[in-house]
Protein backbone atom coordinates (compact mmCIF):
# COMPACT_ATOMS: atom_id res chain seq x y z
CA UNK A 1 0.00 0.00 0.00
CA UNK A 2 1.35 3.91 -0.31
CA UNK A 3 0.50 5.08 2.83
CA UNK A 4 0.62 8.95 3.82
CA UNK A 5 1.89 9.58 7.28
CA UNK A 6 1.01 12.79 8.46
CA UNK A 7 3.15 13.87 11.16
CA UNK A 8 6.14 11.33 10.13
CA UNK A 9 8.59 12.94 12.44
CA UNK A 10 7.36 12.85 15.68
CA UNK A 11 7.87 10.23 18.62
CA UNK A 12 5.04 8.53 17.02
CA UNK A 13 5.16 8.99 13.29
CA UNK A 14 8.54 7.65 13.62
CA UNK A 15 7.56 4.26 15.08
CA UNK A 16 4.65 4.01 12.75
CA UNK A 17 7.49 4.26 9.77
CA UNK A 18 9.02 1.53 11.22
CA UNK A 19 6.46 -0.79 11.55
CA UNK A 20 4.62 0.17 8.25
CA UNK A 21 7.80 1.01 6.02
CA UNK A 22 8.93 -2.73 6.10
CA UNK A 23 5.71 -3.33 4.10
CA UNK A 24 4.60 -0.59 2.43
CA UNK A 25 5.38 2.53 0.63
CA UNK A 26 5.86 5.48 3.31
CA UNK A 27 4.91 9.13 2.21
CA UNK A 28 6.54 11.41 5.38
CA UNK A 29 4.65 14.13 5.49
CA UNK A 30 4.75 17.43 8.08
CA UNK A 31 4.50 21.12 8.31
CA UNK A 32 8.61 21.32 7.83
CA UNK A 33 10.16 18.46 7.09
CA UNK A 34 8.93 15.07 4.71
CA UNK A 35 8.55 13.83 1.63
CA UNK A 36 5.82 16.55 1.09
CA UNK A 37 5.19 19.58 3.24
CA UNK A 38 1.69 19.51 5.14
CA UNK A 39 -0.60 21.46 7.58
CA UNK A 40 -3.16 20.53 8.57
CA UNK A 41 -4.56 23.75 9.95
CA UNK A 42 -4.38 25.12 6.62
CA UNK A 43 -6.75 23.66 4.08
CA UNK A 44 -4.95 24.60 0.86
CA UNK A 45 -1.82 23.12 1.94
CA UNK A 46 -4.11 19.75 2.74
CA UNK A 47 -5.33 20.12 -0.67
CA UNK A 48 -1.45 20.76 -2.11
CA UNK A 49 -0.11 17.80 -0.69
CA UNK A 50 -2.98 14.82 -1.72
CA UNK A 51 -1.91 16.23 -5.09
CA UNK A 52 1.31 16.17 -4.70
CA UNK A 53 1.39 12.26 -3.55
CA UNK A 54 -0.60 11.33 -5.72
CA UNK A 55 -3.54 8.33 -5.43
CA UNK A 56 -2.86 6.58 -1.57
CA UNK A 57 -4.42 3.41 0.08
CA UNK A 58 -4.29 4.82 3.17
CA UNK A 59 -3.80 8.15 5.13
CA UNK A 60 -2.40 8.02 8.97
CA UNK A 61 -2.45 11.38 11.28
CA UNK A 62 0.03 11.67 13.71
CA UNK A 63 -0.37 14.99 14.06
CA UNK A 64 -2.24 17.71 16.12
CA UNK A 65 -0.85 20.37 18.89
CA UNK A 66 -3.57 21.49 22.04
CA UNK A 67 -2.80 23.96 24.77
CA UNK A 68 -2.11 22.88 27.77
CA UNK A 69 -2.75 25.50 30.36
CA UNK A 70 -4.71 25.74 34.35
CA UNK A 71 -8.38 25.67 33.48
CA UNK A 72 -8.72 29.05 34.89
CA UNK A 73 -6.18 30.65 32.68
CA UNK A 74 -7.33 29.08 29.61
CA UNK A 75 -9.62 31.44 27.30
CA UNK A 76 -11.38 30.61 24.45
CA UNK A 77 -8.61 31.63 21.86
CA UNK A 78 -6.58 29.02 23.54
CA UNK A 79 -9.08 26.55 22.98
CA UNK A 80 -9.52 27.41 19.50
CA UNK A 81 -5.75 26.12 19.63
CA UNK A 82 -6.71 22.78 19.60
CA UNK A 83 -10.03 22.96 18.04
CA UNK A 84 -8.48 24.68 14.92
CA UNK A 85 -5.61 22.48 14.56
CA UNK A 86 -5.75 18.78 16.40
CA UNK A 87 -9.38 18.51 15.70
CA UNK A 88 -10.43 20.37 12.41
CA UNK A 89 -6.92 19.36 11.12
CA UNK A 90 -7.68 15.73 11.45
CA UNK A 91 -11.33 16.15 10.18
CA UNK A 92 -9.94 17.99 7.00
CA UNK A 93 -7.25 15.05 5.95
CA UNK A 94 -10.74 13.10 6.02
CA UNK A 95 -12.80 16.13 4.27
CA UNK A 96 -10.44 16.21 1.37
CA UNK A 97 -8.75 12.67 1.60
CA UNK A 98 -12.04 11.33 0.46
CA UNK A 99 -11.51 12.37 -2.88
CA UNK A 100 -7.68 11.08 -3.07
CA UNK A 101 -8.06 7.75 -1.49
CA UNK A 102 -8.31 4.47 -3.06
CA UNK A 103 -11.72 2.11 -2.72
CA UNK A 104 -11.75 0.66 0.42
CA UNK A 105 -8.83 2.98 1.50
CA UNK A 106 -8.35 3.76 5.17
CA UNK A 107 -8.14 6.81 7.97
CA UNK A 108 -6.39 6.41 10.88
CA UNK A 109 -6.48 9.78 13.49
CA UNK A 110 -4.76 10.31 16.99
CA UNK A 111 -6.17 11.11 20.25
CA UNK A 112 -4.67 10.11 23.67
CA UNK A 113 -5.30 8.77 26.56
CA UNK A 114 -6.62 11.98 28.48
CA UNK A 115 -10.09 11.53 26.30
CA UNK A 116 -11.04 9.45 28.63
CA UNK A 117 -7.96 10.18 31.97
CA UNK A 118 -8.04 14.24 32.19
CA UNK A 119 -5.08 15.65 34.25
CA UNK A 120 -4.96 19.02 35.51
CA UNK A 121 -4.40 21.59 32.67
CA UNK A 122 -5.29 19.05 30.06
CA UNK A 123 -8.86 20.26 29.47
CA UNK A 124 -8.50 21.12 26.11
CA UNK A 125 -6.66 17.99 24.95
CA UNK A 126 -9.66 16.03 26.51
CA UNK A 127 -12.10 17.56 24.83
CA UNK A 128 -10.71 17.69 21.46
CA UNK A 129 -9.62 14.02 21.87
CA UNK A 130 -13.10 12.64 22.64
CA UNK A 131 -14.11 15.37 19.48
CA UNK A 132 -12.01 12.90 17.68
CA UNK A 133 -13.12 9.85 18.57
CA UNK A 134 -16.61 10.75 18.01
CA UNK A 135 -16.10 12.38 14.90
CA UNK A 136 -14.39 9.20 14.04
CA UNK A 137 -16.79 6.79 14.90
CA UNK A 138 -19.75 8.76 12.97
CA UNK A 139 -18.26 9.29 9.85
CA UNK A 140 -17.53 5.30 10.07
CA UNK A 141 -21.21 4.41 9.56
CA UNK A 142 -21.19 7.12 6.09
CA UNK A 143 -17.91 6.42 4.58
CA UNK A 144 -18.33 5.81 0.73
CA UNK A 145 -16.56 3.68 -1.43
CA UNK A 146 -16.16 1.19 1.36
CA UNK A 147 -13.50 3.86 2.92
CA UNK A 148 -12.79 2.87 6.89
CA UNK A 149 -11.93 4.90 10.02
CA UNK A 150 -10.58 4.70 13.15
CA UNK A 151 -8.47 6.43 15.91
CA UNK A 152 -5.21 5.17 17.75
CA UNK A 153 -5.66 6.49 21.48
CA UNK A 154 -2.15 6.27 23.12
CA UNK A 155 -1.06 6.57 26.81
CA UNK A 156 1.85 8.93 27.71
CA UNK A 157 4.55 7.61 25.10
CA UNK A 158 7.18 5.95 27.01
CA UNK A 159 9.64 8.30 25.00
CA UNK A 160 8.03 11.62 25.88
CA UNK A 161 8.72 11.40 29.87
CA UNK A 162 11.49 13.28 30.21
CA UNK A 163 9.10 15.92 28.91
CA UNK A 164 5.70 15.11 30.18
CA UNK A 165 6.40 12.80 33.25
CA UNK A 166 5.44 16.05 36.01
CA UNK A 167 2.18 15.82 34.75
CA UNK A 168 1.46 12.18 34.29
CA UNK A 169 1.96 11.15 37.44
CA UNK A 170 1.12 7.50 38.18
CA UNK A 171 0.21 6.31 34.52
CA UNK A 172 2.23 3.80 32.98
CA UNK A 173 4.47 5.11 29.57
CA UNK A 174 3.65 3.12 26.34
CA UNK A 175 6.54 2.41 24.16
CA UNK A 176 5.75 3.77 20.91
CA UNK A 177 6.51 1.01 18.92
CA UNK A 178 3.61 -0.69 20.35
CA UNK A 179 1.65 2.34 19.84
CA UNK A 180 2.54 1.48 16.21
CA UNK A 181 1.22 -1.88 16.42
CA UNK A 182 -1.92 -0.46 16.51
CA UNK A 183 -1.67 2.17 13.69
CA UNK A 184 -0.85 -1.27 11.87
CA UNK A 185 -3.98 -2.92 13.05
CA UNK A 186 -6.07 0.00 11.63
CA UNK A 187 -4.09 0.06 8.41
CA UNK A 188 -3.80 -3.36 7.54
CA UNK A 189 -7.16 -4.61 9.41
CA UNK A 190 -10.85 -4.93 7.98
CA UNK A 191 -12.42 -2.73 10.71
CA UNK A 192 -14.17 0.67 10.83
CA UNK A 193 -15.13 3.15 13.93
CA UNK A 194 -12.68 1.96 15.91
CA UNK A 195 -10.83 3.56 18.79
CA UNK A 196 -8.01 1.63 19.48
CA UNK A 197 -6.37 2.06 23.03
CA UNK A 198 -3.33 1.52 23.85
CA UNK A 199 -2.30 1.77 27.36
Amino acid sequence: MKVLLVGAAGTIGRAIADELGTRHEIVAAGRSSGDVRLDITDEDSIRSAYQQVGGIDAVVSAAGHVKFAPFAEMTAADYDIGLKDKLMGQVNLVLIGRDHIADGGSFTLTTGVLESDPIVAGSSASMVNGAVNAFAMAAAIEMPRGLRINVVSPGVIEEAMPAYAPFFRGFEPVPAARAALAYAKSVEGAQTGQVYRVL
